[in-house]
């Protein structure tokens, strides 16, 4: 481990943790006395010339120890005798070689040879020693012994030389002639190493290198020569030789600490690795500097000689770069210089620093109604950079303006695809439109969430046919019929369909057409309004009772319909269409034995509380002796049974007060009782043979507001002004309506009607005559080219009870008049 060094030592280095450290240590290796002294040979043969005088030295092969210091080689001793003594002597080098000096002249003739024995010992405790055997053989004289020129030669050489390369060349002389004076040259006692590196010419003495010398090896070489003349006599000298350093090796790398994977929310300065850089050349070809070539977040600090540490410099995020390949170059300072390069990859560990971020911002879906349930009407995505369990993302509904319960029959939301479904069957007309907040979760801990909002829009589908309101049926199924005066001139406003639809924009969007028709041609419909007009003048071939079937269809694909029956008389008067209607069977009616009797007892009731009260007012009457109030029971005056009108009423309007019960059918007993009020009139025939009895003129300022002129909406043709109806038709239109209301006081239906005391004439003489028992579907009449629905814009149909309405028009009529 140690070799020839007098001083060993082993320097390592420890790196401690935590707080990160490095510690230099350096361990001494003592030599102990473990080796004893080795002689190469164990017999040594050595000439002398007999001539030799005393004092001439003789260098003998040195022994070999292993051992450094005070343990190696420290004396050489030979066994007595008279010739020969030893002396220990020292190399340049400091290793120790015996030397024979002759004390005594030899002569061959008295002793050819001399055996000695030598020993070599060293300085260990206890000592150790080593033995050679010495053979002398006494030659005859070769006077001279050999020179060289200089005892130590010294030369330096560039290390890596190639081979064969001149060292130097050592000179001897020897002043003898002839064979005595040729000399040869060896190397004495030289290593195994030395003689594969260097190798001597024995002739001239030049010293080439026979191997590639490398200074970090080994940097001196010691060479011991010997020149051998003819004869017996040697000399020996030694060769130095130094070797010099290049920059021949390149620095190395080497990590001491390192850790490839990182999280991405590691804080900076924290320590990567720790490395190490070495370079086996010497002075400023040893000198090791090291960067980084790329731009990464790290960065290397130099901490302690020859050590690095990596650090990082930057923030780190792995969805930007999830690894780095880090290259590490270290150069030396040798010129020039050289360097080397160690590449490593950082793996970037994920943390879940990313929310979820869904694709878009908000979703806005169309669904059409009638959709099969459990089928998918749209999906959310969204996206996590992050990795694993961080990235994976789950689906759920969080949030809905429906009600919380509902929300489940609804609609749901797969959790891994984000596929929403419907879990039933959409109804547009219940349900328009309805909002989900969805929230997509990835699996970290803590976990991240985003919410997204999704809108979803109930499409419309043509499921709802059109729904006529008006003309409707009667409670007994027979159609109603609507009065055309006889004079009407063409465009003439008769009546108008009125139609909704439950479905909403084209869907909504309604035509009217008429399917069959008594007399085509008679009669135009608007395609759009519903409003039947007369399209030319009654003919004298005309019936006077017309019927119009009527479709109303929607705009739909594929458009769907429902079908009104319009019967349109013409007369001049309505006493002109009682009769016949009067006439016309009733339609069989399972309750009507029923309704017989209740009628029969409640008239009898009737009748005796009337009889009552006039008995009362008799009584009260004859007490009072007035002859004018026993006018009302004059003979002229009684009552009578009859048609429910006046047969030879005067032109014009009816008495200003009067009570009159007219039944509704003319199969039932009709009872009139005429009440005449004596600060109306005078107690006089009310029938007025005359013409020409006075009366009373109409109101003319009694106006009708634009919503109560004829027409469903108002919208029909008529004066503006808006007074009383003054014509002979208008009159008895009235007239009629006013005799109606007090039938149905009395008999509590109507055949003659399309509601409760309105005789299917509210669509004609404005809205205080509504249908009531039909609801109010306005705000679904879809306007064309508009957004906008019929409202109840004065608030006169729903906001005011319309007069005679529960059952009490005879006092209102009565009211009115007053």
């Amino acid at each position: 481990m140690c070799g020839r060094k007098s001083e060993c030592a082993l320097e390592f280095e420890v790196v401690a943790e935590n707080p990160m450290t490095v510690f230099h240590v350096v361990v001494a290796i003592q030599d102990i006395n473990d080796n004893a002294p080795r002689f190469i040979t164990k017999d040594t043969d050595l000439e002398i010339c007999e001539s030799a005088s005393p004092g001439a030295k003789f260098p003998l092969d040195s022994a070999q120890d292993a051992d450094v210091g005070r343990n190696s080689l420290k004396m050489y001793t030979i066994n007595p005798n008279e010739h020969f003594s030893l002396s220990t002597r020292e190399s340049p080098d400091g290793s120790k070689y015996p030397e024979l000096l002759l004390e005594k002249p030899l002569d061959r003739e008295q002793q050819s040879s001399h055996r000695l024995i030598l020993t070599a010992m060293d300085g260990g405790d206890p000592p150790l020693s080593g033995t050679t055997h010495v053979r002398i053989q006494v030659t005859d004289a070769n006077d001279h012994a050999p020179v060289f020129s200089q005892d130590t030669y010294r030369v330096r050489l560039q290390e890596n030389v190639p081979r064969g390369t001149s060292v130097l060349q050592v000179k001897a002389t020897d002043q003898d002639e002839g064979v005595n004076a040729e000399l040869t040259y060896a190397f004495l006692k030289a290593p195994g190493s030395t003689s594969l590196l260097f190798k001597l010419n024995p002739n001239t003495g030049d010293i080439t290198t026979s191997g590639t010398l490398d200074f970090e090896e080994t940097n001196s070489y010691i060479l011991a020569v010997e020149a051998k003349d003819g004869g017996v006599h040697t000399a020996h000298c030694s060769v130095q030789i130094d070797i010099v350093d290049e920059n021949d090796n390149a620095p190395e790398v080497t990590f001491m600490s390192f850790s490839n994977q990182i999280p991405e929310d590691t804080d900076l300065g924290t320590v990567i690795a720790l490395i190490k850089v070495r370079d086996r050349d010497s002075g400023q070809n040893g000198l090791v500097t090291c960067y980084i070539q790329e731009e990464v977040p790290f960065k290397l600090e130099s901490t302690s000689k020859n050590y690095y540490k990596l650090m990082v410099d930057s923030a780190l995020d792995r969805e930007q770069m999830a690894e780095y390949n880090v290259t590490i170059t270290a150069t030396d300072k040798g010129k020039p210089s050289l360097s080397s390069t160690t590449s490593f990859t950082l793996h970037i560990g994920d943390i879940n620093d990313n929310a979820p971020v869904f694709h878009q911002a908000t979703y806005v879906v169309q669904v059409d109604e009638n959709n099969p349930p459990g089928a998918s009407i749209t999906q959310v995505s969204a996206s996590d950079p992050d990795l694993g369990p961080n990235g994976h993302v789950s689906y759920s509904i969080v949030a809905s303006d429906l009600e919380p319960r509902a929300l489940s029959s609804y609609v749901s939301v797969s959790a891994q695809s984000g596929v929403v479904f419907a879990q039933r069957a959409f109804d547009h007309e219940q349900l328009r439109a309805f909002q989900l907040t969805l929230q997509a979760r990835d699996q970290g801990s803590p976990a991240l969430s985003a919410n997204v909002s999704v809108r979803v829009l109930v499409g419309d589908r043509n499921d709802n046919a059109p729904r006529v309101l008006y003309p409707a049926l009667g409670p007994d199924g027979s159609a109603l019929f609507d009065t055309v005066p006889r004079a009407a001139q063409p465009g003439y406003l008769v009546t108008k369909v009125v139609a909704v639809d439950a479905d909403s924009g084209h869907n909504a969007w309604l035509s009217y057409h008429v399917l069959q028709a008594s007399e085509p041609g008679l009669f135009s419909l608007g395609l759009r309004t519903g409003e039947v007009r007369t399209a030319r003048a009654l003919g004298d071939r005309d019936a006077a009772r017309q019927r119009l079937l009527v479709a109303v269809r929607d705009g739909g694909q594929p458009p769907l319909s429902a079908t009104a029956t319009l019967l349109l008389v013409f007369a001049d008067s309505l006493q002109e269409v009682l009769p016949d209607l009067s006439d016309r069977p009733a339609p069989p009616d399972p309750q009507a034995e029923l309704q017989f009797y209740l009628v029969v007892a409640l008239a009898l009731i009737s009748v005796l509380f009337l009889l009552a009260v006039i008995l009362a007012v008799a009584l009260r009457l004859r007490r009072s002796s007035s002859p004018a109030a026993w006018g009302c029971f004059q003979p002229g005056l009684s009552s009578k049974s009859g048609p429910g009108v006046l047969p030879n009423y005067c032109e014009g309007t009816l008495p200003y007060s009067y009570n009159l019960c007219v039944a509704s059918q003319s199969a039932k007993t009709e009872f009139n009782f005429l009440n005449v009020t004596p600060e109306v009139a005078p107690p006089r025939d009310l029938l007025c043979e005359d013409s020409s009895t006075d009366q009373a003129p109409p109101n003319t300022d009694w106006r009708f507001s634009q919503a109560q002129r004829p027409g469903t909406s108002g919208s029909q043709n008529g004066d503006e002004t808006g007074t009383w109806p003054n014509n002979q038709f208008d009159t008895e239109m009235l007239q009629a309506m006013i005799l109606a209301s007090a039938s149905e006081a009395a008999d509590g239906s109507s055949t003659l009607g399309g509601g409760a005391g309105t005789m299917g004439l509210s669509a004609r003489y404005g809205p205080q005559f509504t249908l009531q028992h039909v609801p109010d579907y306005r705000q679904n009449v879809y306007i064309p080219g508009s957004n906008a629905t019929l409202t109840n814009a004065a608030g006169k149909r729903d906001g005011k009870a319309p007069a005679g309405g529960n059952g009490n028009k005879k006092k209102s009529g009565k009211k009115e008049k007053k």
